[in-house]
Protein backbone atom coordinates (compact mmCIF):
# COMPACT_ATOMS: atom_id res chain seq x y z
CA UNK A 1 0.00 0.00 0.00
CA UNK A 2 1.48 3.57 -0.71
CA UNK A 3 2.61 5.15 2.37
CA UNK A 4 1.07 8.91 1.91
CA UNK A 5 -2.01 9.19 3.62
CA UNK A 6 -3.59 10.83 0.92
CA UNK A 7 -3.98 7.56 -1.11
CA UNK A 8 -5.15 5.16 1.27
CA UNK A 9 -8.80 6.95 2.83
CA UNK A 10 -10.07 4.58 5.48
CA UNK A 11 -13.13 3.63 3.65
CA UNK A 12 -13.75 -0.21 4.26
CA UNK A 13 -17.25 -0.23 2.77
CA UNK A 14 -15.38 1.16 -0.48
CA UNK A 15 -12.07 -1.25 -0.60
CA UNK A 16 -15.07 -3.85 -0.18
CA UNK A 17 -17.38 -2.89 -3.03
CA UNK A 18 -13.99 -2.61 -5.42
CA UNK A 19 -12.95 -6.28 -4.40
CA UNK A 20 -16.28 -7.88 -4.53
CA UNK A 21 -16.30 -6.28 -7.95
CA UNK A 22 -13.56 -7.54 -9.34
CA UNK A 23 -13.43 -10.71 -7.50
CA UNK A 24 -9.87 -11.92 -8.74
CA UNK A 25 -6.63 -11.46 -7.69
CA UNK A 26 -3.51 -12.38 -6.29
CA UNK A 27 -3.29 -14.54 -3.67
CA UNK A 28 0.81 -14.73 -1.78
CA UNK A 29 1.83 -16.70 0.65
CA UNK A 30 5.17 -16.61 2.25
CA UNK A 31 7.43 -19.07 2.61
CA UNK A 32 11.35 -19.47 3.44
CA UNK A 33 12.35 -18.69 -0.14
CA UNK A 34 10.47 -16.91 -2.95
CA UNK A 35 6.52 -15.99 -1.56
CA UNK A 36 4.09 -18.27 -3.21
CA UNK A 37 1.89 -16.65 -5.65
CA UNK A 38 -1.46 -17.39 -7.47
CA UNK A 39 -4.11 -15.70 -9.25
CA UNK A 40 -7.27 -16.68 -8.30
CA UNK A 41 -11.25 -16.14 -8.85
CA UNK A 42 -12.53 -15.16 -5.15
CA UNK A 43 -15.93 -15.08 -3.74
CA UNK A 44 -16.43 -12.53 -1.13
CA UNK A 45 -18.90 -11.71 1.23
CA UNK A 46 -21.19 -8.85 1.23
CA UNK A 47 -19.60 -7.66 4.87
CA UNK A 48 -15.74 -8.26 3.67
CA UNK A 49 -15.06 -11.08 6.19
CA UNK A 50 -14.58 -14.38 3.95
CA UNK A 51 -13.46 -15.26 0.64
CA UNK A 52 -14.06 -18.67 -1.00
CA UNK A 53 -12.21 -19.55 -3.61
CA UNK A 54 -10.77 -22.85 -5.15
CA UNK A 55 -7.21 -23.78 -6.22
CA UNK A 56 -5.72 -26.55 -8.48
CA UNK A 57 -5.21 -29.64 -6.35
CA UNK A 58 -0.88 -29.55 -7.80
CA UNK A 59 -0.80 -25.84 -6.44
CA UNK A 60 2.15 -25.34 -3.77
CA UNK A 61 0.02 -23.26 -1.35
CA UNK A 62 -2.39 -26.43 -1.25
CA UNK A 63 0.17 -28.60 0.22
CA UNK A 64 1.35 -25.67 2.60
CA UNK A 65 -2.54 -26.23 4.00
CA UNK A 66 -2.36 -28.76 5.91
CA UNK A 67 -2.57 -26.25 8.53
CA UNK A 68 -4.24 -23.08 8.03
CA UNK A 69 -2.12 -19.87 6.91
CA UNK A 70 -1.61 -16.75 6.48
CA UNK A 71 -1.90 -15.08 2.81
CA UNK A 72 -2.64 -11.82 1.18
CA UNK A 73 -5.24 -10.65 -1.65
CA UNK A 74 -3.73 -8.25 -3.87
CA UNK A 75 -6.68 -7.02 -6.05
CA UNK A 76 -5.60 -4.56 -8.67
CA UNK A 77 -7.61 -1.79 -10.53
CA UNK A 78 -7.31 0.62 -13.44
CA UNK A 79 -3.73 2.15 -13.46
CA UNK A 80 -1.72 4.24 -16.08
CA UNK A 81 1.75 6.41 -15.79
CA UNK A 82 0.90 10.26 -15.72
CA UNK A 83 3.61 12.62 -17.64
CA UNK A 84 4.60 15.44 -15.63
CA UNK A 85 3.38 17.63 -18.69
CA UNK A 86 -0.46 17.10 -18.14
CA UNK A 87 -0.62 18.83 -15.10
CA UNK A 88 0.01 22.33 -16.75
CA UNK A 89 2.16 23.74 -13.99
CA UNK A 90 6.22 23.54 -13.35
CA UNK A 91 8.58 21.52 -11.62
CA UNK A 92 6.33 17.86 -11.64
CA UNK A 93 7.50 14.21 -11.97
CA UNK A 94 6.17 11.33 -14.09
CA UNK A 95 4.07 9.35 -11.04
CA UNK A 96 1.90 5.88 -11.67
CA UNK A 97 -1.60 6.29 -10.68
CA UNK A 98 -3.53 3.37 -9.73
CA UNK A 99 -6.36 0.98 -8.02
CA UNK A 100 -5.36 -1.34 -5.57
CA UNK A 101 -7.40 -3.79 -2.64
CA UNK A 102 -5.10 -5.81 -0.24
CA UNK A 103 -7.06 -8.37 1.73
CA UNK A 104 -5.34 -9.86 4.35
CA UNK A 105 -6.15 -12.95 6.66
CA UNK A 106 -6.78 -16.74 7.18
CA UNK A 107 -6.40 -19.44 4.77
CA UNK A 108 -7.67 -22.63 5.20
CA UNK A 109 -8.77 -25.84 4.00
CA UNK A 110 -12.10 -26.45 3.28
CA UNK A 111 -14.33 -30.35 3.58
CA UNK A 112 -14.35 -31.16 -0.58
CA UNK A 113 -17.90 -31.71 -0.10
CA UNK A 114 -18.16 -28.11 -0.07
CA UNK A 115 -16.76 -27.34 -3.46
CA UNK A 116 -19.75 -27.61 -5.73
CA UNK A 117 -21.49 -25.24 -4.24
CA UNK A 118 -18.58 -22.91 -4.41
CA UNK A 119 -18.32 -23.31 -7.88
CA UNK A 120 -21.88 -23.04 -8.45
CA UNK A 121 -21.51 -19.29 -6.68
CA UNK A 122 -18.93 -18.42 -8.47
CA UNK A 123 -20.21 -19.16 -12.26
CA UNK A 124 -23.39 -17.43 -11.02
CA UNK A 125 -22.00 -14.26 -10.30
CA UNK A 126 -19.76 -14.23 -13.23
CA UNK A 127 -22.48 -15.47 -15.55
CA UNK A 128 -25.11 -12.69 -14.54
CA UNK A 129 -22.78 -10.25 -15.83
CA UNK A 130 -23.54 -11.95 -19.34
CA UNK A 131 -27.28 -11.55 -19.44
CA UNK A 132 -29.13 -11.81 -21.21
CA UNK A 133 -27.30 -14.89 -22.21
CA UNK A 134 -28.78 -17.54 -20.75
CA UNK A 135 -26.80 -18.67 -17.80
CA UNK A 136 -24.24 -21.53 -17.66
CA UNK A 137 -23.98 -24.18 -14.96
CA UNK A 138 -22.51 -26.77 -14.20
CA UNK A 139 -25.92 -28.78 -14.69
CA UNK A 140 -24.81 -28.83 -18.20
CA UNK A 141 -22.12 -30.94 -18.09
CA UNK A 142 -22.17 -34.38 -17.68
CA UNK A 143 -21.89 -35.90 -14.22
CA UNK A 144 -18.47 -37.74 -15.43
CA UNK A 145 -17.01 -34.82 -16.75
CA UNK A 146 -17.88 -32.74 -13.82
CA UNK A 147 -16.52 -35.24 -11.27
CA UNK A 148 -13.57 -35.19 -13.15
CA UNK A 149 -12.42 -32.06 -13.22
CA UNK A 150 -14.06 -31.32 -9.26
CA UNK A 151 -11.15 -34.19 -8.28
CA UNK A 152 -8.55 -31.67 -9.83
CA UNK A 153 -9.54 -28.62 -7.81
CA UNK A 154 -9.88 -28.07 -3.85
CA UNK A 155 -12.03 -25.66 -2.04
CA UNK A 156 -10.38 -22.95 0.39
CA UNK A 157 -11.67 -20.12 2.64
CA UNK A 158 -9.99 -17.34 3.63
CA UNK A 159 -11.08 -15.04 6.90
CA UNK A 160 -10.35 -11.52 6.46
CA UNK A 161 -8.90 -9.81 9.11
CA UNK A 162 -7.89 -6.73 7.35
CA UNK A 163 -8.46 -4.60 4.40
CA UNK A 164 -6.08 -1.86 3.25
CA UNK A 165 -6.63 0.22 -0.13
CA UNK A 166 -4.87 2.58 -2.37
CA UNK A 167 -6.69 4.90 -4.55
CA UNK A 168 -3.99 7.14 -6.00
CA UNK A 169 -6.10 9.56 -8.31
CA UNK A 170 -3.54 12.60 -7.86
CA UNK A 171 -6.44 13.93 -5.12
CA UNK A 172 -3.11 15.38 -3.80
CA UNK A 173 -3.09 18.04 -6.92
CA UNK A 174 -5.14 20.93 -7.33
CA UNK A 175 -9.02 20.02 -8.66
CA UNK A 176 -7.77 21.48 -11.97
CA UNK A 177 -4.69 20.07 -12.67
CA UNK A 178 -5.83 16.66 -11.55
CA UNK A 179 -8.80 17.13 -14.15
CA UNK A 180 -6.54 18.15 -16.78
CA UNK A 181 -4.33 15.09 -16.56
CA UNK A 182 -7.65 13.11 -16.09
CA UNK A 183 -8.49 14.35 -19.38
CA UNK A 184 -4.51 13.50 -21.14
CA UNK A 185 -5.16 9.78 -19.79
CA UNK A 186 -8.67 9.66 -21.31
CA UNK A 187 -7.06 10.93 -24.85
CA UNK A 188 -3.50 9.73 -24.58
CA UNK A 189 -2.80 7.41 -21.73
CA UNK A 190 -1.15 3.91 -21.45
CA UNK A 191 -1.70 1.34 -18.67
CA UNK A 192 -4.85 -0.72 -18.11
CA UNK A 193 -8.32 0.34 -18.39
CA UNK A 194 -7.61 3.66 -19.03
CA UNK A 195 -11.28 5.36 -19.35
CA UNK A 196 -11.96 3.71 -16.49
CA UNK A 197 -9.17 5.49 -14.28
CA UNK A 198 -9.59 9.09 -16.05
CA UNK A 199 -13.67 8.42 -14.63
CA UNK A 200 -12.11 8.04 -11.56
CA UNK A 201 -9.93 11.38 -11.39
CA UNK A 202 -12.36 13.32 -12.05
CA UNK A 203 -14.58 11.94 -9.31
CA UNK A 204 -12.19 11.68 -6.39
Amino acid sequence: MHPNPAFRADDRARHISFARDRAFGVLALSTDDAPLLSHVPFVLSEDGTEADLHLVRSNPIVRALKEPQTVRIAVSGPDGYISPDWYGIDDQVPTWNYVAVHLTGTLERCPQEELRGLLDRQSAYFEERLLPKPPWSADKMTPEALERMMRMIVPCRMRVEDIQGTWKLNQNKLDEVRLAAADHVESNGQGSEIAQLAALMRNT
